[in-house]
């Protein structure tokens, strides 16, 4: 058991969090929350000792172990296997097979288990250390938005690992049912103190929203009390009669001190703008595939057919690597399908919130050019009010967006949408960054949006609120279901699903046939991939020449609006324009080419490899 006492943590002037005191009790499950930068995870930091506290003591037993999520990738082994168990010590190192149950539970397939964990993207490296955190089996697992980068499928296995966990766990995720359906305590940070209760998170924020009441309503009759004190003093001090009784109500004033009112605090306020429009179908979908070889046997998704109602609410779901992104940016028409068309009605206007859309935010503009960017015709004081929308006030618009952590980016895109009137919304993974404050804003704005939502999203609680039909990717396939999500899961339900392990089989021949073979091996995967690299390190170069203007032009930009130099503002906004649009498509086609070459390289690879 671990028990913190007095603890403080400031930042400069900033205070984190004062005098907070509390307990881990034995078998408690806590989900810890609070606002983006309440201090979730420096209390984290401090518990493992990894920063020092200002004020107060945090006691651990002696033997008493912790494991925590690390977020830092730093691996040594060659294979995902043998990187998890080298934590396993003494008589466990035998354990491997806890190991590989964590690791399919988590996505991976009996392939990946030898595989280089290093080859693996960023989202499965951090599955990597999550895995080698919960082999440790410590007494106490500190997990850090763990939900982060898991598909519905590892986090339901997820949930049934944490409920049977035999220790403490102490949890920071913006994913609330998740939360929910693990935790027995819930504790929270706000306005730099810490309030522990048993139950759920919507008990805490009833009990939250109780106190702040009651402070409210204490302070207001404190102040009221002291007016009339006051009343009195100002009434009587002069009278030589009544000044002892005078006197003695100002004590009474200074007894009772002060109540500082409850700052307001900021919340994300989603309003989505709606575009009217007179069609019932805005989207028709017919029999769609996709495939980054263009093969059709390489197809993430083959032959799907459904249409979107102006009103629909889709929900895009399975497993992480399946399509569900490829599938939203093909219906975006930033991809090729191989088969198949999208009809669009007419007067269909598209916002498209995509995960390759935030990367492509351009580094060298402020947060209001790139809002600014997504409409052209908006006044300076329209784009700046929903700059503040997302919590961009003042001279925060003014950032540039390099220097913007990848919260801040997501919410300078979600800007970027409410800059724009549509009746379509293409949402992927819109949740991901947002605290549970902003998840709930973001929900009832999908809830009370007029036009149609296509999400992709892993929330469960998000699509149980909003979802009436789905996509779903499973079994090697994608389809179309229409129903609800709990609907789905009651006639359907997620299979568990082993993946296929292809294997090459090599006839066995001697050692000049095989040498042969790997000189024909390697002829033809050059001829294949070489010129998918050429044309990488051209499509690179072209990129880096475009972002070299660009930075000119902004340049340009901010001199013009020094001078108020209205013409040249909108020829430079213009041109601006223009030139993220082309380097929005060169990366689309960077994308697409990288894609294609690791596939191309990848199986060629194994070849060689089966001819050592």
């Amino acid at each position: 058991m671990i028990q913190v006492s007095g603890l403080s943590k400031h930042y400069g002037s900033q205070v984190v969090f004062e005098d907070i005191t509390f307990q881990v009790g034995s078998r408690e499950r806590i989900g810890l929350v609070g606002r983006n930068g309440a201090g979730k995870s420096t209390l984290f930091r401090l518990i493992l000792g990894n920063e020092l506290p200002d004020g107060g003591q945090i006691s651990i037993p002696k033997g008493y172990q912790i494991g925590a999520l690390d977020q830092h990738i730093s691996f040594t082994k060659s294979t995902v296997l043998d990187e998890c168990c080298q934590v396993l010590k003494g008589d466990a190192v035998y354990d491997q097979y806890k190991a590989e149950k964590i690791l399919f539970g988590l996505g991976f397939t009996k392939e990946d288990l030898d595989k280089d964990p290093k080859s693996f993207s960023g989202g499965y490296q951090v599955r990597i250390n999550l895995c080698k955190a919960l082999l440790l089996e410590p007494n106490l697992l500190l997990l850090d938005e763990p939900t982060n980068y898991l598909d519905i499928v590892s986090l339901r296995w997820l949930k049934g690992f944490l409920r049977s966990f035999d220790g403490e766990v102490v949890i920071i995720t913006h994913d609330r049912d998740f939360m929910d359906s693990v935790v027995t305590h819930v504790m929270g940070i706000s306005r730099s103190k810490l309030k522990k209760i048993k139950g759920d998170t919507a008990k805490f924020y009833e009990q939250l929203l109780q106190d702040e009441e009651l402070y409210e309503q204490t302070r207001l009759n404190q102040e009221k009390k002291k007016a009339e004190l006051m009343k009195f003093v100002e009434r009587f001090r002069a009278k030589a009669s009544k000044a002892a009784q005078a006197q003695s109500r100002l004590r009474q004033v200074e007894k009772i001190g002060t109540m500082d009112s409850l700052a307001a605090q900021a919340n994300l306020d989603f309003d989505f703008q709606y575009k009217d429009t007179p069609g019932k179908i805005l989207l028709e979908v017919d029999d769609l595939s996709f495939s980054y070889t263009g093969k059709m046997e390489d197809a993430l998704f083959k032959n799907l057919k459904f249409h979107v109602g102006k009103s629909d609410r889709i929900g895009i779901i399975g497993k992480n690597g399946k399509g569900k992104s490829t599938l939203l940016n093909v219906l975006a028409k930033d991809l090729k399908p191989i088969t198949g068309n999208m009809s669009f009605h007419p007067s269909a206007v598209l916002g498209h919130f995509g995960q390759t859309n935030i990367k492509r935010l351009s580094d060298g503009n402020t947060v209001v050019q790139e809002v600014a960017s997504a409409n052209l015709d908006l006044s300076n004081t329209k784009v700046r009010n929903i700059c503040g929308t997302m919590m961009f006030e003042g001279d925060l618009a003014d950032k540039k967006i390099s220097v913007l952590s990848g919260g801040e980016k997501s919410r300078v895109m979600l800007g970027k949408i409410l800059a724009g009137a549509s009746n379509l919304l293409f949402l992927d993974e819109p949740t991901n960054h947002l605290d549970m404050e902003s998840i709930e804003s973001l929900s009832e704005a999908i809830e009370n949006y007029p036009g149609a939502v296509l999400i992709v999203t892993h929330s469960e609680s998000l699509l149980r609120n909003t979802v009436n039909k789905l996509v779903i990717f499973h079994e090697g396939r994608a389809d179309f279901f229409d129903g609800t999500y709990d609907e789905f899961l009651e006639k359907i339900g997620w299979e568990s699903e082993e993946e296929k392990v292809v294997e090459i089989v090599v006839p066995k021949k001697d050692k000049k046939e095989v040498q042969k073979l790997r000189q024909q091996t390697i002829m033809e995967r050059s001829k294949v991939i070489g010129p998918m690299k050429e044309k990488i390190e051209k499509l690179e170069k072209q990129i880096m020449t475009l972002e070299s203007y660009l930075e000119v032009k902004n340049n340009e930009m901010t001199e013009a609006s020094s001078k108020a130099d209205g013409k040249k503002i909108t020829e430079l906004s213009q041109e601006i324009s223009l030139v993220n649009k082309k380097i929005d498509e060169l990366f689309l086609e960077l994308s697409d080419v990288s894609e294609t070459y690791e596939i191309e390289n990848s199986k060629y690879e194994d070849i060689l490899k089966s001819l050592e």
